[in-house]
């Protein structure tokens, strides 16, 4: 571990070669494997694993009881809830493990992952996209798309601020909270209005 400012409770468990940022909080019995690398200002909730070699961004807040394994990055400022779920491998057979080669799963930054939702994995969440609470990842997520439902679809899109934003007119959405206005251009939400 580095000798960085940051709290991680009597009950857990950090460790060798683990880099953990400043003002970041690791709570009750959680663990921290080899080789991770976790930013300042992060919010690890109770029974959290983070599998070796995973990287967490600045800001990221992983709520109680997620493991986030080998093969998973996450970015800056990205929320994962309560018991959402990584997988890394799509074929797995206890008699025949990987040996590291797990499929790469990317939570671009700004992403919200709600409770209990599922990832799985070889995927890119964009990011600013909102998976509901519940939903099944199976494929790539554009940034800013809203996806519910087993397997999740895309059901709208999410403002910078994480509000569902409403339709204007002609591929126009505007946020009903922070006002901010965007523009939908081949089939993706890629212009913010100022």
């Amino acid at each position: 571990m580095n000798d960085s400012n940051y709290y991680i409770h009597e009950t857990s468990i950090v460790d060798n070669d683990v880099k953990i940022g400043d003002n970041t909080k690791i709570w009750h019995f959680s663990h921290i494997q080899s080789g991770a690398v976790i930013g300042a200002n992060c919010s690890l909730g109770q029974n959290v694993n983070i599998s070796n070699n995973v990287t967490l961004g600045d800001g990221v807040k992983v709520q109680n009881n997620v493991s986030i394994y080998e093969g998973v990055t996450i970015e800056d400022y990205v929320f994962c809830g309560p018991s959402c779920v990584f997988t890394n491998d799509l074929t797995p057979r206890s008699r025949y493990p990987k040996n590291h080669k797990y499929l790469s799963t990317v939570i671009r930054h700004d992403a919200t992952l709600g409770a209990n939702c599922t990832i799985v994995c070889g995927h890119e969440i964009g990011h600013h996209a909102t998976i509901a609470a519940g939903a099944v990842v199976t494929c790539d997520v554009k940034p800013h798309a809203l996806m519910a439902g087993v397997p999740a679809k895309q059901i709208g899109w999410v403002c910078e601020c994480g509000q569902v934003l409403d339709l204007v007119e002609n591929g126009r959405y505007i946020c009903p909270d922070c006002g901010r206005l965007y523009s939908k251009e081949n089939n993706c939400l890629s212009t913010r209005l100022e």
